[in-house]
């Protein structure tokens, strides 16, 4: 159990968050993002993503001592200064989620980081496949749960606000398959590039171990019965929240399968390899990865609009698209129209630092109202890292946004 300050603090803070749950206006935006992910939508839908900006949160705001208490109202202020200052679309359920405690080995090498200096959020991988005879150190992975901790820690955070806010055991708030981030971590951006010419076998090699030890990962959490729902705020990919009615599948008994749930597939790993390579060396990986998922989010910073044709032939089950700062929007505006829906991802160097560019701003937001104007939008605003101390710029761009709709 947690020491007293702590458990005060920490009821207060419950306190707060289920009282915002319980606003009449969290029931609403539900039904409108429901709306949007089920291709109806009724307006555009907005959301910030604020718990990258330690500028809302500092550490030094925190009052909590125990190092995992710290972390528990770390999260509940982040969600609780959204909800009172920013003003999006932000939903916050009568409830708090927590996950299994899984553990998995490595790959049979090392994947190593190192900052670029102390304290700075750069940094590069030290890649253990150089040549294609390192593949035989790979082995394949295998996975753990630890119920008993799990159990034990939802039961600390029940004895401490349970009365108040309860708390759910959930397993896949969050469902990644991407297989190209793991690709550059063990391999680098250089191989990468050198083996499509170089050693294309070895690349498809590497793919296909890959491709094969995500789908084991995904179908041990099946098996294990770790699955939880992610038809509700939870995010279905690229801070997407995952609100539908097209998931669980129609077949659902109570116990989550990969066919109820989302899950998210992105590859901007690949950015600079052309729409053919991209369609023969990791697409038809990514599509087996993806494959028994009920619905998919698809990418996150990568251009898409020169390979989506190949894309949804490959992963039909696409239901909305990450449509970052270097996407074609009028041609991918065209193209997704009423069958998909539009995940806008406003440019983040126009807010921030000490000189927002509110022309900018603005002409990117009308930019996207003109491609979009037939289509399923949301406006997701990811990747925030400094206000230049002005938290006020948040509540101005949502407020911006919402009158020019």
């Amino acid at each position: 159990m947690a020491n007293s300050k702590d458990v005060s603090i920490l009821r207060d803070l419950a306190k707060r968050y289920m009282e915002l749950a319980n606003l009449p206006i969290m029931a609403e935006r539900k039904r409108l993002w429901t709306a949007l992910k089920d291709l109806r939508a009724e307006r555009p839908m907005i959301l910030m993503e604020v718990n990258n900006l330690w500028e809302v949160i500092s550490s030094a705001a925190l009052q909590c001592e125990e190092e995992d208490m710290r972390s528990l109202e770390l999260s509940l202020r982040w969600s609780i200064r959204q909800s009172e200052e920013v003003g999006d679309d932000k939903v916050i359920e009568p409830v708090w989620k927590i996950g299994w405690h899984i553990r998995g080995t490595d790959y049979g090498v090392p994947i190593e980081s190192r900052h670029a200096q102390e304290a700075s959020i750069a940094y590069r991988f030290i890649n253990p496949i150089c040549t294609p005879a390192d593949i035989e150190k790979l082995k394949p992975r295998t996975w753990s749960v630890n119920r008993e901790a799990t159990f034990a820690h939802k039961e600390k955070l029940e004895n401490i606000f349970g009365d108040i806010l309860p708390v759910k055991l959930h397993g896949s708030r969050g469902m990644n398959a991407c297989l190209t981030s793991p690709l550059f971590q063990l391999l680098s951006m250089e191989n990468m590039m050198l083996w499509m010419f170089d050693e294309p076998a070895a690349l498809h090699r590497l793919m296909s171990y890959l491709r094969d030890d995500r789908r084991a990962y995904l179908h041990w959490m099946e098996k294990e019965k770790l699955l939880g729902l992610n038809n509700d705020s939870a995010e279905a990919g690229s801070g997407s929240p995952g609100f539908t009615t097209a998931l669980p599948a129609p077949d659902y008994n109570g116990t989550a399968r990969l066919k109820d749930i989302w899950v998210w597939m992105d590859s901007q790993e690949t950015v600079a390899f052309a729409p053919k390579h991209f369609v023969e060396f990791f697409l038809p990986y990514m599509a087996e990865a993806s494959k028994d998922f009920g619905l998919v989010y698809y990418g996150c910073c990568e251009p898409v609009h020169d390979r989506w044709e190949a894309i949804i032939k490959a992963i039909p089950q696409i239901r909305a698209v990450s449509i970052s700062p270097w996407c074609d929007m009028p041609k991918m505006g065209e193209m997704l129209g009423k069958n998909y829906v539009f995940s806008r991802k406003p440019m983040p160097s126009y807010i921030s630092g000490a000189n927002p560019d509110w022309g900018l701003l603005r002409k990117d937001v009308q930019d996207t109202l003109n491609a979009a104007k037939n289509c399923n939008l949301e406006f997701i605003f990811r990747d925030l890292y400094d206000l230049g101390g002005d938290r006020t710029r948040l509540k101005k761009w949502v407020e911006m946004v919402r009158g020019m709709m």
